[in-house]
């Protein structure tokens, strides 16, 4: 009546792993056959774990993590969904107080055997059952996938469904318990006698080590024994072998020291996709049929409907009776006992989904794959390291999901705050729970957004990084003091420097900064400087808005830009055009730096201090901001450095009000003469409106610069113009199509047309003598909401030309939170 060794043996039965048709089948056996214990295929060393599943904080999926001790990124997992046959078989033991085991070979030896070919754990092996991250076969072995063999023998183009017509949609027609155990090992061991190992070698040590453990467990409880283990083995396992032939296949095996301990599992990772070596193409669809008793055609589209319902699709009850009748009648013409997933796939497209690709998508991935992640209690055996990170995530409310979703954060919140802490410190050890994403909302520093997903391989990282600490915080000190020891360049290190700010690690921050001041002084390349300075200052900013104390990081800030001042004009000489290239965005970098660090204080969220300190800070930075200007006066004349590069340096001191407009039009006419190189004047042009910085809007609304540009561009000579035509390309592709047209429109109409009448009596064209104080008016409404209901706006000093230049303008709308696009609209 059962899968015996003639009439006494032990109870065998085959399943595949993850099926709700061997999972029923499981149950309805251990219920007919009462066994005194069950074996189960898996590592020993968990036996102690089994206990943790009849816990009611235990809620698959699950896996059992093993990892090396002093080396825990070598690991490998065992997982268990809610219809895995050997989650069936825990459960009943633990219910039925029978004594479960683990029988499979120890994770102390296949963590040491997977050494040398861990790289091959990522491919993804046949359908046979193994626990995922187990050693796979040498690359020259040819295995065999025996569902696929059957499912072919039965004139199936399909494994999947011929295992779900043959044993998923059994039910319980059939009333012998044990019938299809009695079939699927009859099956396998005629592909076995065929196909011998079929390319899995090393499961005859595995095989060899499980008959040992059925032999013990025969001698303890006789043979009312039950074994669960994937149908591939039982053939081996009913095999009458002597003890000291099974010994010596297992003798010298090398071995590792491991821990184990439960960790949550998804089924997006238990689906073929992710790369799990036993894992099935739809677990969401799985658990469905294992989780409905009766009728799980008509809940399954109950559930899609739903689901499209949730996405504003136009799904009523009539289409869901439609696709269910559809999904019968598909059923029938193909000749399957029941609808499966390739049916009721057919009927949701045709009925909900209009025929279209795009919904279906959806519900594959939302219900036929499915973000499920399981969860385990507290008593579970953990390092150290996730204990704390299990206490922040719930002191913090920050629980981890397998859906990804995107968190927004305000740090002047104290619970915010802590987030950002906990995700920075997490990154900084490799744990990558959340990716900081672009904001949508406010670009200010107090906010931040993040995309946040959790993987079970974290729970590996999380083990990795447990060497550095105990907790997160003192992990994250620790890996930061080191990673800057270990640091390849000036960047990097500053690049530290701004994530110790970020994560807050006061203790890690001194270390960080004594090695970044030691780097600097001793590295001469004025590009390594240039590329450190932006992250040292932006770190400036986010201490001011986290209280950080960043006195430190502030002096070696403002040396590093004195030397990048010194510097910079000598390396700039003599640079051919991939090297002037790079020049110029490390120009733009130090730009960006030291417009950041000429701020004032904060951004009316930082820390206060007194007046005569605040006072002596902006000294400091103006100063800083002053002698910027006099090396990008310096670069912009000096005929030695490479046109890109001059050209920028114009156009930074024109933005920053540091330069008339007069000058930069001279500047321009100069090398725009016919005097000047065509190659070199195109590279200056390049520099002064490319790169994406908004110099097509300077050409829009200043004509004079444009009809500049626009004669020297009509006079450059036919042979030199085919050599500068790709650069300028270059440049003006870069602009949005609405600038492209207008430039084209007023091209076309020739410069100074617009408002002609006021060219000639002001000399300048486009521009009138007198202000016009109807049009300067119209704003001031728009004004005074950007500004706030307190302050009011000097109409008479908004009529004073030298009160209105282009800084001023900034700075006012940057302090109360508009950007430059939002003056563009309002000039508009």
């Amino acid at each position: 009546m059962s899968e015996r060794d003639g009439e006494n043996g032990p109870l065998l039965l085959g399943v595949r792993h993850h099926g709700p048709g061997s999972a029923r089948a499981v149950r309805a056996a251990l219920e007919a056959a009462g066994p005194r214990t069950v074996l189960i295929e898996g590592p020993p060393e968990a036996d102690a774990l089994i206990a943790l599943a009849a816990d009611e904080d235990m809620r698959p999926p699950v896996a059992l993590l093993a990892h090396v001790v002093d080396e825990p990124g070598r690991s490998a997992f065992w997982p268990l969904a809610e219809f895995s046959p050997e989650w069936v078989a825990i459960r009943w033991a633990l219910e039925h107080g029978v004594p479960a085991r683990f029988i499979d070979l120890p994770a102390t030896h296949t963590l040491a055997w997977g050494r040398e070919e861990r790289e091959d754990q990522e491919q993804e092996p046949s359908e046979k059952g193994e626990p995922g991250g187990l050693p796979s076969e040498p690359a020259e072995a040819v295995r065999i996938d025996p569902l696929a063999v059957l499912a072919e023998t039965a004139g199936y183009d399909d494994a999947e469904r011929w295992w779900e017509d043959v044993i998923e949609h059994r039910g319980a027609r059939d009333g012998d318990a044990f019938a299809p155990f009695e079939v699927l090992g009859e099956a396998m061991g005629a592909l076995r006698e065929a196909f011998g190992t079929g390319g899995h070698e090393r499961d005859l040590v595995r095989e060899a080590y499980m008959r040992l453990q059925v032999r013990a467990a025969q001698r303890e409880f006789g043979d009312d024994v039950a074994v669960v283990c994937g149908a591939w083995h039982v053939p081996a396992l009913r095999q009458r072998t002597t003890v000291a032939a099974d010994r010596a296949l297992l003798k010298g095996l090398p071995k590792a020291k491991a821990d184990m301990t439960w960790v949550p599992w998804t089924h997006r990772r238990l689906s073929r996709m992710s790369g799990y070596g036993a894992g099935i193409d739809s677990p969401g669809w799985y658990g469905h049929l294992f989780g409905a008793a009766d009728r799980p055609i008509e809940r399954w589209m109950t559930k899609v409907a739903r689901l499209l319902r949730d996405e504003d699709r136009p799904v009523s009850s009539a289409h869901v009776i439609e696709a269910v009748r559809l999904a019968d009648t598909l059923a029938a013409m193909r000749g399957r006992p029941l609808p499966g997933l390739t049916e009721t796939t057919d009927a949701v497209r045709a009925v909900m989904c209009e025929g279209s690709d795009v919904p279906l998508a959806l519900v594959h991935d939302r219900l036929v794959v499915g973000d499920v992640l399981g969860e385990v209690p507290a008593a579970a055996p953990a390092v150290p390291l996730q204990r704390d990170l299990d206490r922040l995530q719930r002191r913090l409310r920050l629980k981890p999901e397998a859906q990804e979703r995107e968190l927004e954060l305000d740090l002047r919140k104290e619970n915010d705050a802590g987030r950002s802490r906990l995700l920075h410190r997490l990154r900084l050890l490799g744990i990558e729970w959340g990716e900081p994403t672009a904001s949508r909302g406010s670009t200010g520093t107090f906010r931040e957004t993040w995309r946040l997903r959790w993987e079970p391989e974290l729970a590996v990282r999380v083990a990795e990084a447990g060497v550095w600490g105990t907790t997160v915080l003192a992990a994250a000190t620790a890996k930061a003091e080191a990673d800057a020891v270990g640091a390849r360049s000036l960047a990097d290190v500053t690049g530290l420097a701004e994530r110790c700010l970020l994560a807050e690690l006061p203790d890690a921050l001194p270390v960080v900064m004594r090695i970044l001041a030691d780097r600097a002084a001793l590295d001469a390349d004025v590009g390594h400087l240039a590329q450190a300075l932006p992250a040292l200052v932006r770190s400036l900013r986010y201490g001011d808005v986290r209280g950080t104390d960043t006195e430190a990081l502030a002096e070696v800030a403002a040396g590093l830009a004195e030397r990048v001042f010194v510097g910079l004009p000598p390396a700039c000489a003599a640079l051919d055009a991939d090297a002037a290239e790079e020049m110029r965005g490390h120009v733009d970098a130090v730009h960006g730096a030291v417009g950041l660090l000429g701020e004032g204080e904060g951004d009316g969220e930082g820390q206060g201090e007194d007046s005569a300190s605040q006072g002596e800070s902006s000294a400091s930075r103006a100063g800083i901001r002053g002698r910027w200007h006099r090396v990008l006066r310096t670069l912009s004349g000096r005929d030695t450095v490479p046109g890109v590069v001059r050209g920028r340096a114009v156009r930074l001191l024109l933005d920053d009000g540091a330069l008339g407009q007069e000058e930069a039009a001279r500047l321009m006419g100069l090398v725009l003469s016919p005097g000047t190189e065509p190659a070199d004047a195109a590279a200056w042009i390049e520099g002064f409106v490319g790169g994406g910085s908004g110099g097509g809007m300077l050409l829009v609304h200043d004509e004079r610069l444009l009809g500049l540009v626009d004669a020297w561009l009509t006079g450059v000579p036919g042979d030199a113009f085919t050599d500068v035509l790709p650069l300028l390309r270059r440049t003006f592709s870069a602009y949005e199509p609405g600038v492209r047209r207008t430039l084209g429109e007023l091209v076309r109409r020739g410069p100074g047309t617009r408002g002609s009448a006021t060219a000639t009596a002001s000399g300048i064209p486009g521009f009138a003598p007198d202000l016009d104080t109807a049009r300067a008016d119209a704003v001031l409404p728009v004004l005074r909401l950007l500004l706030g209901p307190d302050e009011t706006v000097d109409v008479e000093g908004a009529g004073d030309p030298s009160t209105n230049d282009s800084s001023t303008h900034t700075n006012v709308a940057n302090e109360n939170g508009a950007d430059d696009n939002d003056l563009v609209g309002v000039g508009r």
